[in-house]
């Protein structure tokens, strides 16, 4: 396991689509790996695989400490409700900005045995899959801000990857 460098604001793969992931490759899952190891020392809750450079649908979430969620070729099928509040970007170091997004998210998703599952959320959870999903589709949360990005300490707001 490797720690990745993280692509920030201004990289041209931020805005690129994603592929699907076809087959679990030996090396897609080292991806993964290395991918929940930067999400940590980064001291993020997402991280989605164009922030490291790599143009395939994998996100790692992990909003509670201890249990990343893995998923491959994640799509929102369902949303309810709304909140509005802070969120910072890995890929945007330094800033935040208010966002309104969706209270509750359910997704579908592969995980890392290809195996179709469900992943419903609420509050940060919720913000997380969506976040993370954008990165997917080559849009960061800059593009919801409502107003202007501030510079934050990250000690002070939930950061979403």
């Amino acid at each position: 396991m490797a720690l990745r460098n993280i692509r920030v604001m201004g990289d041209d793969i931020l805005n690129k689509q994603c592929k699907e992931v076809k087959e679990m490759t030996p090396r897609t899952r080292m991806l993964i790996e290395d991918m929940l190891d930067t999400m940590y020392e980064a001291n993020g809750v997402g991280l989605a695989a164009p922030q490291v450079g790599v143009l395939k649908r994998i996100v790692v979430i992990d909003v509670t400490g201890d249990e990343p969620y893995i998923l491959i070729n994640p799509r929102i099928v369902e949303t309810d409700g709304e909140q509005t509040g802070q969120e910072g970007c890995l890929s945007v170091p330094g800033k935040a900005g208010q966002v309104t997004r969706p209270n509750y998210v359910k997704a579908e998703a592969l995980d890392i045995n290809m195996e179709p599952f469900v992943l419903e959320g609420t509050e940060l959870l919720a913000r997380a899959i969506c976040h993370e999903l954008d990165h997917l589709d080559g849009h960061l949360y800059v593009e919801k801000v409502e107003g202007d990005l501030t510079t934050v300490n990250y000690n002070e707001i939930e950061e979403i990857d």
